[in-house]
């Protein structure tokens, strides 16, 4: 199936595949904290090796099912090779946000991407920014906020390289948001977009490795099992879902919805690993859900 835009394509099936792809994403924490954790990986290899895994995994699957979608054309190329150094460099500046500026503060400065994505999209894709949208990315990040647990001056002690990192962070999604509504614009395949960004990103983030760092996981055979489903369920769900979602909605639009993924961690994080979820932070959550219910309305 490609993912193109068309007028009989429902927005409510939109919804539905961006929320299945958010509730995939906002599983990731939940392992990548375990890998951090008790494996001592470092944050950049991690990331190459899940963007290598989802990459390998789906080309595998095409290969197997749909081997025509593992042909790029070659007006193609070049676009997606910047989908791909867009992906890397968001990977990149959301670790280095982290590092820099705490987790709270980092999760707040990544989430103005829905903000920076409808401003983009204005202009680029000449989508609407109505009233109702506006209203409903006030509110998430509001709830954002509220989730991470940011409104406490000490979550912001940084410098300002931090902020500027943490803000480019939130730049680097919503690129990549604008890029994937163009890849359906382009008619390209979603999953081979995915596919292609997906490898290129491990390209790219290879640079970034030394031999002592690349193999950290040594014969951890449970430690390897882990980043594997990381990266076939959360990553691979979660992207190549919001990449199919962006057919159908626009690139605001799907990109506030993904502001559901730290009130759906915080909430996957008290099942799985007995987190307490504080009444803020279940007010945040109400805020975050209740902006993207409200864009059912538009």
């Amino acid at each position: 199936m490609t993912a193109t835009t068309s007028p009989t394509r429902s927005p409510n099936t939109g919804y539905a595949i961006a929320l299945t792809g958010v509730l995939f994403w906002s599983s990731t924490a939940i392992f990548i904290s375990y890998l951090l954790n008790h494996y001592m990986l470092a944050p950049l290899t991690l990331a190459f090796w899940r963007d290598l895994f989802v990459s390998v995994a789906l080309g595998l699957s095409l290969f197997l099912f749909r081997r025509d979608l593992l042909k790029i054309e070659r007006r193609h190329r070049l676009f997606l090779t910047g989908y791909g150094v867009t992906l890397a460099a968001f990977n990149v500046l959301w670790t280095y946000s982290v590092a820099l500026n705490g987790a709270a503060a980092a999760t707040v400065l990544a989430y103005s991407s829905p903000a920076l994505t409808a401003l983009i999209a204005r202009t680029a894709l000449n989508e609407p920014l109505t009233r109702l949208r506006a209203a409903a990315i006030v509110v998430s990040i509001s709830g954002c906020v509220l989730v991470s647990g940011a409104y406490e001056a000490k979550a912001w002690a940084v410098n300002p390289i931090g902020i500027v990192v943490g803000l480019g962070s939130g730049l680097g999604f919503a690129c990549y948001s604008i890029l994937g509504k163009f890849s359906s614009r382009r008619q390209l395949n979603s999953w081979t977009a995915t596919w292609a960004s997906f490898g290129i990103a491990a390209v790219v983030l290879l640079f970034t490795q030394t031999g002592a760092t690349l193999f950290t996981l040594g014969s951890a055979i449970d430690g390897w099992l882990i980043l594997i489903v990381l990266a076939i369920i959360p990553s691979l769900g979660g992207y190549g879902l919001y990449t199919v979602s962006l057919g159908y909605l626009p690139a605001g639009t799907a990109n506030l919805i993904a502001t559901l993924e730290p009130a759906l961690t915080a909430i996957l994080a008290f099942i799985v690993l007995h987190e307490t979820l504080t009444p803020i932070q279940l007010v945040g959550s109400a805020l975050i859900v209740g902006s993207v219910v409200s864009l059912t309305k538009t």
